[in-house]
């Protein structure tokens, strides 16, 4: 056998249908369309979500709620997420996308008060809690201002 002799299997392919070529067809006459109305004639379609002429479901529901297109994703980070960290580290946003702890997807990362961090840390990261500045400042630790 050879790349030449190659076919596809019997009956895997079909021929297409040629409608409107005469009765003799078999799809001759309407082509399929069945009889009149607007889908049987030529650029007969109707757009998505059109009904017919009646009020359309997406125009009669109330309009509801506001999509802000200049919203900030901030990725969360609690305190107590921090203690993956050893004592005196300097904490930024890549060490904390590298542990884990955020994707790196969002618009930047907050660190919030939740949980506790018994030893010091630095923090460089723009956006503390207030909670969580005195927390790390009350252990020892410090923020880093500048990022």
């Amino acid at each position: 056998m050879n790349l030449g002799s190659l076919k596809p299997p019997k009956g895997s392919r079909k021929d297409r249908k040629r409608v409107g070529r005469g009765n003799g067809s078999g799809q001759g006459g309407t082509a399929g369309k069945g009889a009149k109305g607007q889908n049987a004639r030529s650029g007969g379609k109707t757009r998505r979500g059109f009904e017919g002429g009646q009020m359309p479901l997406a125009r009669r529901l109330p309009k509801v709620g506001f999509r802000n297109l200049f919203r900030k994703e901030i990725e969360i980070v609690n305190l107590g997420q921090l203690n993956r960290f050893p004592q005196g580290a300097v904490i930024d946003a890549e060490a904390i996308i590298a542990k884990g702890l955020a994707s790196g997807k969002g618009d930047g990362i907050k660190i919030l008060a939740k949980g506790d961090i018994p030893y010091p840390v630095s923090i460089k990261i723009g956006m503390i809690s207030k909670g969580a500045r005195a927390k790390i400042e009350a252990a020892g630790g410090s923020i880093i201002e500048g990022d």
